[in-house]
C-alpha cells in the first residue's frame, strides 16, 4: 500500500517512536563518545532533549500540525542539554517551522522540512564542523530533495533517505581524524539516525508507548546523613503538569499557590505559556490534583510516598531544590531591580561557595556530570532581578544551551561569557569592573580568561585511543584545555604531570580545588609536593567538593 501523506496523528506517533528508539539506544550512543570521561554524554543529552518534547507531544489528545509543531519545538528548545541536544532541538525547530501551517505532510513538504531543519541547525552553531550530526542532517536533506523529485511514495523515499544517512554517518571518521583514531562514527550523527529510524518504524505501524516517569534532572548529591524520614511532615511528593484550558492570570496563579500552601509545603508552581508545572508535598494528593483540574487537563502525574526508603534521596533533593527556588523567588521579588547579575554553572559545594563569595546571584548545579538544560538556565534567569545578566557556563558542552536561553529571554539582557571550565568562570567574575559598560566588561572577562590554563583529573569510563594515547577503563587522566595530557594509574602522579604540562616560565599561581573523593590530608600532601617542585610559584588549595573530578586546577 502506497502512503503519500503524513497527518497529525501519524506525525505524533512517529515522533514518539523516534524518542523511544533513541531512549533505548542511549547507552550504546554514549559508548561512541571519543572522550572517555564520566560526563553527561551524547546519548544521555540527546535523550533528555527529545524526552522533554515527547512529554509535551504525548499530552496532546487532539493533534494538529500546529499544536504538534509547537510542542516539539518548544519542548526540545527548553529541554536541550549539551551541544548535541541543542543541535537536535534546532533540527526540530527548523522542521516544525516548515510544517506548522499545513494540514498534512507530503513528499515535497517532507523534503523542504528536512532542508530547513539542517539550515536552522547550521545557523545555530558559530563554527559548524563537518563530520558531525550537522553533516548527517545535511546529507539526508540533500538526498530527500533528490529522492522526492522521483517518487511520492513516502515509505520508499524515507527508506532511501535513511540508507543515505547511514552512508554519510559511516564517512564521518574520514572527516574527523579523532573519530578515525578511536574507531567510531560521530555519536551525535548516530543519535539522529536512531531518532529518524524510530520515526520510520512508527510510520510503518510500530506501536509506541512513552513513559511519563522519565524525569531528567540536574544531578545533586545528597549525603546519607541528611536523610531522616521522621522529619517528613507531608507524606506524598506530588507532581503534575496542567495543560491550561482557561485564562491563567497573575491572580489565578496567586490563588493556586495559596491553595497549595494550605495543604502542603515545598511548593513549585511555574507558569510556562500554555502549561503550569506543579510540585507539592502534601498528605492529600487528591486535593492538589482536583484543584489542578479546575484550570485544565493534567499530564505527567507522579506521586511518591516519601516515607519509603528507596525514595528518600529523591525527596530530600526535591525538598532542597523547592526551598532554594522559593527563597530565590522571594529574594528576587523583594529586592529592587539592579543593573547587573551573575549566573554560574557549578559542580560542587565548595565551588558553589566560591562563586557565592564572589557575588554570583544564582548557582546552577550540574556541570560536566550532568549538563543543565536550556530550561534550567531560563529558570535561573527568572530568579535574578537584573537588567543585564552574565551567564558563566563553565563547560564547553553548556555554552550552546546558554546561547539558546539567551535567544528566549525578552525582558532581560543575557550575556554569555563562554567559560569552558570553572577556573575560567572564577577568573571572569573576579575581573568584572564595576562601572564599565556590559560590552566592555564581557570583552575584558573573555580576554582575562585566556590567561588561565585549566585542568581536570578524573578516571576513564571506557577503553579508547585519543590524542595518540591508549587509554584503558579505570586509568587516571589529566585533561587540559587542549586535550588529554596525562594518563597514569595514580591520581597524584596524573595531577603532577598535568601541572607540569600546563606550566611555563611566566606562571605565578597554581589554584587547586579538590573533589569529594579526596581527603584533606591527601590534598595537603599534593599541595606540598607542588610547592616543593615549584618553590617560586604560589599554590592555593581549596575544597571544591566536586564529584567525579578528583582535582580541578588552573595555572596563571
Amino acid at each position: 500500500m502506497v502512503m503519500n501523506t503524513i497527518d497529525a496523528n501519524m506525525l505524533k506517533k512517529m515522533f514518539l517512536s523516534g524518542a523511544q528508539r533513541l531512549d533505548s539506544k542511549k547507552e550504546w550512543i554514549n559508548e561512541l563518545n571519543v572522550f572517555p570521561v564520566p560526563d553527561g554524554d551524547t546519548g544521555t543529552n540527546m535523550t533528555m532533549t527529545i524526552m522533554s518534547a515527547a512529554r509535551e507531544v504525548q499530552a496532546i489528545e487532539t493533534p494538529t500540525m500546529e499544536n504538534l509543531a509547537k510542542a516539539i519545538s518548544q519542548g526540545a528548545l527548553r529541554g536541550a542539554r549539551g551541544n548535541s541536544g541543542v543541535i537536535l532541538s534546532q533540527l526540530f525547530r527548523g522542521f516544525s517551522k516548515e510544517i506548522k501551517e499545513i494540514e498534512v505532510i507530503d513528499a515535497q513538504v517532507l523534503a523542504s522540512a528536512l532542508e530547513r531543519a539542517a539550515e536552522t541547525a547550521y545557523k545555530a552553531v558559530m563554527k559548524p564542523k563537518e563530520g558531525t550530526i550537522l553533516t548527517v542532517a545535511k546529507g539526508m536533506a540533500t538526498k530527500a530533495l533528490e529522492v522526492f523529485e522521483e517518487t511520492d511514495d513516502l515509505a520508499e523515499g524515507i527508506a532511501q533517505v535513511l540508507e543515505y544517512g547511514d552512508y554519510v554517518l559511516s564517512q564521518t571518521p574520514e572527516m574527523l581524524p579523532v573519530l578515525k583514531q578511536a574507531g567510531v562514527v560521530d555519536s551525535g550523527g548516530q543519535g539522529l539516525m536512531e531518532v529518524l529510524k524510530g520515526a520510520y518504524e512508527g510510520f510503518l505501524g510500530k506501536e509506541v508507548e512513552i513513559s511519563s516517569d522519565f524525569r531528567p534532572a540536574v544531578k545533586v548529591v545528597v549525603p546519607d546523613s541528611d536523610i531522616d524520614t521522621a522529619d517528613i511532615k507531608f507524606g506524598y511528593c506530588t507532581e503534575f503538569i496542567v495543560m491550561l484550558e482557561k485564562p491563567y492570570t497573575a491572580d489565578t496563579e496567586h490563588e493556586f499557590k495559596t491553595f497549595l500552601s494550605s495543604i502542603g509545603d515545598s511548593i513549585v508552581c511555574v507558569n510556562d505559556e500554555d502549561i503550569v508545572k506543579v510540585h507539592v508535598h502534601t498528605n492529600d494528593p487528591g486535593l492538589a490534583i482536583q484543584k489542578g483540574l479546575s484550570y485544565g487537563s493534567l499530564t505527567s502525574m507522579k506521586i511518591d510516598n516519601m516515607r519509603e526508603e528507596h525514595n528518600e534521596k529523591v525527596i530530600k533533593d526535591a525538598e532542597r531544590k523547592a526551598a532554594e527556588q522559593k527563597a530565590a523567588e522571594e529574594t528576587a521579588a523583594n529586592e529592587p531591580r539592579k543593573a547587573v547579575g551573575f549566573i554560574a554553572v557549578s559542580i560542587g559545594e565548595g565551588m558553589n561557595e566560591i562563586f557565592k563569595g564572589l557575588g554570583v546571584d544564582f548557582i546552577i548545579e550540574g556541570g560536566q556530570t550532568m549538563n543543565p538544560s536550556t530550561e534550567d538556565i531560563l529558570n535561573a534567569v527568572d530568579h535574578v532581578n537584573a537588567d543585564t545578566i552574565y551567564v558563566l557556563p563553565n563547560n564547553s558542552n553548556i555554552i550552546l544551551a546558554a546561547e539558546q536561553a539567551k535567544s528566549l529571554v525578552e525582558d532581560k539582557r543575557l550575556i554569555v561569557v563562554p567559560s569552558k571550565t570553572v577556573p575560567q568562570g572564577i577568573t571572569a567574575v573576579v575581573n568584572y569592573i564595576d562601572g564599565e559598560t556590559p560590552e566592555a566588561n564581557a570583552e575584558h572577562m573573555i580576554r582575562e580568561m585566556q590567561h588561565v590554563k585549566s585542568g581536570q583529573v578524573t578516571y576513564a569510563v571506557r577503553d579508547t585511543v585519543i590524542d595518540d594515547k591508549t587509554i584503558a577503563e579505570g586509568d587516571i587522566m589529566g585533561i587540559g584545555d587542549s586535550g588529554i595530557l596525562s594518563v597514569t594509574k595514580d591520581i597524584a602522579l596524573a595531577t603532577m604531570e598535568l601541572i607540569e604540562a600546563l606550566m611555563d616560565e611566566d606562571s605565578e599561581l597554581i589554584s587547586i580545588y579538590y573533589g569529594e573523593d579526596i581527603s584533606d590530608e591527601d590534598a595537603e600532601e599534593l599541595a606540598g609536593q607542588i610547592e616543593e617542585k615549584y618553590p617560586d610559584v604560589d599554590v592555593e588549595l581549596q575544597e571544591g567538593g566536586q564529584p567525579i573530578y578528583y582535582y580541578v586546577l588552573s595555572v596563571e
